[in-house]
């Protein structure tokens, strides 16, 4: 049965402050939907983004039976469902229980686990054992529970792309080691790489504890002396648990931008690599790619931008094949295509908040390739907006405003109004500009 589910809390961009417990978790799940203009609305918790074939079939097999047929992908490398009937609930966790996607009830919001896609693929360390214990370390935890499901782990394999995402908790793989991030501070600690996932949740632990009296949600909306108190807590259960072995904490800046993985072949190629436009895949492009695994590594890896990673191995031959196949069918395929970096929120008339249907805006105003990725929100909640460094397009009474962001901080907007040839302009004006 569908459960009623309360407005999403404002995004920090819009509403100045931190987002902080002033009611029940609103964040959407598998077992909680929540209703919008176009049917129920599931979110699929894919930590790291990993799905076999089996079960990348499955979520194909719940957007037919239940849903429009489509699968969104989050900016989590999460997969939504849309357009859900109201009573769909208890045969869509059915259907996901059985298919190994729902392994914990009790967490299914808190398996939020972003990867970096590409680990083990490019001579990168591999992070398979480090994800699959985190995630079985998780919905082992009573406490972990409790966790929001805006809270966020990173797994990051040194290359800096998922540690750029603002992760409240993030292990970044260091030789033997792994180094530990608890928000965006700069010191990070060192630890014994086999004690990563363990010291992961620790940390989680400790700023729900910590989170009781503030009501914050995350790790930034602590106050700052709280949030130094979950540090210290944090460094003092490293020297009780492993002592020597924690090393000094280091000084490394989380990288103020992202970079996703470019489209086409990586490795020898050991990979290729699609993204999605606006994140939205028909049920023959998720057949297609799905079909893809089967004939190479059997696994998918859904991005935090976005975009598919399908392991190999392939032949120089076969992942040509494969790219023009998934090329024709309407993916993304090469760097150059107009759709890189082009993002935007489902839109009117999916989202009854959505002042614009800002994904029709967005394709329309599709043109060369920018320097910055650009995203249209229908609203001033931003719903599933990147991180780092962005064009931030919002839909306003008075018309769509056009700013640059930099991490917490936004360039003077522009405001557009009602001209699609202007605001087209506008916007590959702002992607273009340099720093």
């Amino acid at each position: 049965m569908l459960a009623a589910m309360p407005d999403s809390a404002p995004s920090p961009l819009s509403a100045g402050g931190p987002a902080l417990r002033d009611g029940g978790d609103a964040c959407p799940g598998t077992l909680r939907l929540h209703r919008a203009d176009d049917g129920a609305l599931a979110r699929v918790r894919v930590p790291g983004g990993v799905l076999s074939a089996d079960r990348a079939e499955a979520l194909l097999a719940a957007a037919g039976r239940f849903g429009d047929g489509e699968l969104h992908l989050t900016s989590r490398g999460n997969v939504q469902l849309r357009g859900l009937g109201a009573e769909c609930g208890g045969g869509l966790a059915e259907l996901l229980a059985d298919a190994g996607l729902l392994p914990s009830a009790a967490h299914e919001r808190a398996r939020n686990i972003v990867a970096s896609p590409l680990a083990g693929l490019d001579g990168s360390p591999a992070l398979g054992e480090r994800l699959a214990e985190l995630d079985a370390l998780v919905c082992a935890s009573a406490a972990a529970a409790s966790l929001s499901g805006r809270f966020l782990f990173a797994l990051d394999d040194g290359r800096g792309d998922v540690d750029a995402l603002g992760a409240d908790v993030t292990l970044i793989a260091a030789g033997d080691r792994c180094l530990l991030r608890i928000g965006a501070e700069d010191e990070v600690f060192r630890i014994p790489g086999g004690d990563g996932p363990r010291i992961a949740l620790l940390a989680a632990e400790i700023f729900l504890r910590a989170a009781r009296d503030s009501g914050a949600w995350r790790v930034k909306d602590l106050p700052d002396d709280v949030r130094a108190g979950v540090r210290t807590d944090v460094r003092a259960e490293l020297l009780r648990t492993v002592g020597a072995a924690a090393g000094p904490a280091v000084h490394r800046p989380r990288p103020r931008t992202a970079t996703p993985p470019a489209p086409g072949a990586h490795g020898s190629p050991s990979a290729i690599s699609v993204d999605v436009p606006l994140g939205r895949l028909t049920s023959f492009q998720w057949r297609l790619l799905t079909e893809t695994a089967r004939r190479h590594g059997d696994e998918l890896r859904l991005t935090p931008w976005r975009g598919i990673v399908v392991p190999g191995p392939f032949t120089g031959a076969e992942a040509a094949d494969a790219l023009g196949a998934l090329a024709a069918a309407g993916l993304i395929t090469a760097p150059d295509s107009p759709w890189t970096g082009v993002g935007a929120c489902i839109g009117h008339p999916g989202c009854a908040k959505s002042l614009s249907d800002v994904r029709a805006e967005a394709g329309a105003a599709v043109g060369p390739v920018g320097r910055l990725p650009v995203y249209w929100s229908g609203c001033e909640r931003r719903c599933g907006h990147p991180h780092g460094e962005w064009i931030d397009v919002v839909a306003t009474p008075d018309g769509h405003r056009i700013s640059h962001v930099r991490g917490e901080r936004r360039d003077p907007p522009r405001t557009v109004r009602d001209d699609p040839a202007a605001l087209a302009a506008a916007v590959a004006s702002a992607r273009a500009r340099a720093l």
